[in-house]
């Protein structure tokens, strides 16, 4: 499988959020959710990738049975898991193909996006899986505790708590080490950045932003 440009990517991860809500039927849903899987398994996931799949797909499922139980129709709450999945689904291809020091690159050298605000972003993707990695952490260690996470709606809610709060107190500490360590590194220091990543684009990169570009046109026509 060729490889794309980080910012072909990033443009894709943009395009199939706006190829999610221009689509008006559940097969052509469908078909998109398809399209990002096969795509995703050409490129090979690693098993914390499919497993973050996995979690997206249970969550899909319940959002969408939620909103059958709550009275909308079978088709408008198979589409709107559909759209959530495909939504977020396509991160996950974004964060397994893309290396998050190339996206910085693309992000300053081609988007000319300052560099403290593309770092911020990435940032933010690179602490998506640990988080998640983390609050499984956290769950269980708080069944070992006694904690069962059963009952009402409400008492669930309540028992939620025992791993929210955790979780903010370990992602308060991991950033407050991570602005020190930023810090003593001298980020933020003024002058002209230098990347070694190769980031730029190439034919296919090409071919496929006019395909992106010529699907959307088509999208936002028919709609």
């Amino acid at each position: 499988m060729p490889r794309l440009a980080p910012l072909t990517k990033l443009i894709l991860t943009a395009a199939v959020s706006i190829w999610a809500l221009l689509l008006p039927t559940l097969t052509g849903q469908a078909i998109l959710v398809g399209g990002e899987l096969l795509l995703l398994a050409l490129y090979r996931p690693s098993a914390k990738h499919c497993k973050a799949v996995a979690g997206l797909t249970v969550f899909a499922v319940m959002l969408a049975a939620l909103q059958y139980v709550f009275g909308s129709t079978l088709e408008f709450s198979l589409m709107t898991g559909l759209k959530m999945f495909a939504m977020s689904s396509i991160f996950v291809f974004l964060l397994a193909t893309t290396r998050l020091q190339d996206l910085t690159a693309a992000l300053v050298s081609q988007c000319r996006i300052p560099y403290e605000y593309a770092f911020m972003f990435t940032s933010a993707l690179r602490f998506v899986p640990d988080f998640l990695e983390e609050s499984q952490i956290v769950r269980e260690a708080q069944a070992c505790r006694g904690y069962v996470f059963r009952g009402s709606p409400l008492k669930r809610l309540k028992d939620y708590v025992a791993i929210v709060e955790p979780l903010v107190l370990r992602a308060v500490s991991r950033s407050e080490t991570m602005a020190m360590s930023l810090e003593l590194r001298g980020f933020g220091r003024q002058g002209r950045r230098q990347f070694t990543a190769d980031v730029a684009l190439g034919s296919l990169d090409y071919t496929a932003l006019l395909l992106m570009l010529a699907l959307t046109i088509g999208l936002a026509i028919v709609r």
